[in-house]
């Protein structure tokens, strides 16, 4: 089940699972819509039941940063909206439906460990992501639920750039910072979802994965003012 708010790219994402031989079904939409439920029960009608949920949506749709200071509270809610409430959302819509136990993994971000001048409405958005993560952990495990979460480290994407306001030109800069010696690519985070989503870590429940490269959570880089 392939969702997101662009349907070429879920078009393109579902072409790539039918080349390998699977079903794919396609659900564009926008999670901050009230899509979740929908999307869960799509799921679940589709192929008779609901094992795996992965929460991967959010970022900012922001351009540039700011200081708390001068953060407005509509753009907080708006986090809040696209980072906390969907991924809620979406967990609660697969829980529901996971009658044989289940993996649940959310997307938070190493933001959320650490003080995050300048992106701290985000940063605060996924720390609430990692402490939900914790609670419904929690109160899943009698079901066999398992509920854990990604935070990704340093990803030269698109928005990193955009919304930093870094250039290619500050990565030797930004490498320095990072014990093994590179930036992290999506395919590295692929890796730690395939990994807590999997029999692999049939015993992991409630935890938080840093995947940055051994830069510590606590740690932050300096952005542009």
């Amino acid at each position: 089940m392939v969702t997101a708010r662009r349907a070429a790219d879920v078009a393109s994402v579902a072409e790539r699972v039918r080349a390998r031989g699977h079903r794919a079904i396609e659900l564009p939409g926008d999670l901050r819509e009230n899509i979740t439920e929908q999307l869960a029960q799509a799921a679940l009608d589709s192929f008779g039941r609901l094992d795996i949920w992965v929460n991967n949506a959010g970022g900012t749709d922001e351009h540039g940063v700011r200081p708390l200071a001068n953060t407005t509270d509509a753009q907080l809610r708006d986090m809040l909206e696209l980072n906390l409430v969907a991924a809620f959302a979406g967990a609660r819509a697969a829980a529901h439906r996971m009658a044989r136990g289940g993996a649940i993994v959310n997307i938070a971000s190493g933001a959320g460990m650490r003080a995050a001048p300048n992106t701290g409405a985000y940063a605060a958005s996924k720390a609430a992501l990692i402490n939900l993560t914790y609670t419904m952990a929690a109160e899943l495990a009698p079901r066999g639920i398992r509920v854990n979460s990604v935070s990704p480290g340093m990803v030269p994407t698109d928005s990193f750039y955009d919304v930093l306001e870094f250039s290619p030109d500050d990565l030797p800069k930004l490498i320095d910072t990072v014990p093994l010696g590179r930036m992290g690519t999506p395919q590295d985070m692929a890796a730690a979802v395939l990994y807590l989503a999997s029999p692999a870590a049939s015993w992991v429940t409630g935890q938080n994965l840093l995947v940055g490269g051994g830069r510590e959570g606590g740690r932050s880089v300096e952005h542009r003012p």
